[in-house]
């Protein structure tokens, strides 16, 4: 699943740096994540690092995206084209990922 922002979020801005797919942008009256760049960090961290850092823990699951390891795998790949480590640990399998934790 994607993630995001519940209108919870005090607009901290915590989240928006510690994304590694830049998904996470200032919206209207909170912050919001784009689900066609989120990954739930998968390759990047071992946990979704917005739900790391969130005060309030408003970053959560988003029932509406349901998508897995593999999709979101797919999905860090296409979007960091010249990662050549996300690409070795892809090969491998030895990227970081919620679902391995």
């Amino acid at each position: 699943m994607a993630t995001h922002i519940t209108d919870a979020c005090i607009n901290c801005g915590a989240c928006e740096p510690e994304c590694p797919n830049e998904a996470i942008s200032q919206g209207d009256d909170t912050y919001v994540i784009d689900p066609e760049r989120c990954t739930e960090c998968v390759g990047f961290h071992e946990k979704e690092a917005c739900q790391a850092v969130c005060p309030v823990e408003c970053c959560v699951p988003d029932p509406a995206h349901d998508e897995t390891e593999a999709m979101l795998i797919a999905r860090a790949l296409v979007l960091h084209p010249d990662d050549a480590d996300l690409k070795t640990k892809a090969a491998d399998g030895s990227f970081p990922s919620r679902f391995k934790a």
